[in-house]
């Protein structure tokens, strides 16, 4: 490589590494509200010889940036039945992903969702059989529901945005890569309830933003 070359290329790297470091972040905490307990029924159709129940996940919160970006790049996650509950039980995706649904547990299970953002219904299925896909094409939130096991609930919020990120069960959060200038950031606790605040993001600084219960000003 000639010399002029080279120092070209050092330059270029330089100037990508800079443009990563220079983007900017923002984490904080949410409320998160008490965990509400769902009342356990027999299974309508039990074929296994145990019917042991996992715990629920805890509650959390989705903080996302809202705002208009690039269309979304199509991608693939899944929803597990496992121990008689969703898994994850809140999983937030970008317009456009596609959600597998896998039977892990000895039993027979169903999904199906009535929500406005998508309408489905996967019928019955074991765990030996390949899980069904969806994709969910349209923002909103979408619940899930299983029609043998009447306490599992699950929620697919459906985002328009690529910058979220789901807290962890204190409330905490952490979004990175973000760009900067003016936007509203959103913190969804539930179809009711969704927080937001005003925020300028700067290169290379992170910014501290906390969603006290209610909505209040920190």
């Amino acid at each position: 490589m000639r010399p002029a070359s080279l120092v070209l290329a050092c330059a270029l790297l330089c100037l990508r590494a800079a443009a990563v470091h220079a983007e900017a972040a923002v984490e904080g905490s949410v409320a998160l509200p008490r965990e509400a307990v769902v009342p356990v029924s027999a299974p309508r159709y039990p074929i296994g010889a145990s019917y042991t129940i996992g715990p629920p996940d805890p509650p959390a919160a989705v903080v996302y940036l809202d705002g208009v970006f690039p269309a979304p790049r199509p991608g693939k996650v899944q929803v597990a039945q496992q121990q008689y509950q969703f898994a994850p039980g809140l999983l937030p995706v970008r317009r456009g992903t596609v959600v597998a649904f896998p039977n892990l547990d000895d039993e027979y299970h169903s999904v199906f969702s009535y929500s406005r953002a998508k309408r489905f219904d996967l019928g019955r299925f074991h765990r030996d059989e390949a899980p069904a896909e969806v994709v969910f094409d349209q923002p909103g939130v979408v619940k899930l529901y299983c029609e043998i096991h009447d306490h599992m609930r699950g929620t697919i919020l459906v985002l328009d945005s690529p910058y979220f990120v789901k807290t962890d069960a204190a409330g905490r959060y952490r979004l990175e890569h973000l760009p900067a200038g003016r936007h509203v950031l959103r913190a969804w606790l539930d179809e009711e309830t969704v927080l937001e605040r005003p925020i300028e993001l700067r290169d290379g600084r992170t910014l501290q933003v906390d969603f006290p219960e209610g909505g209040g000003a920190p």
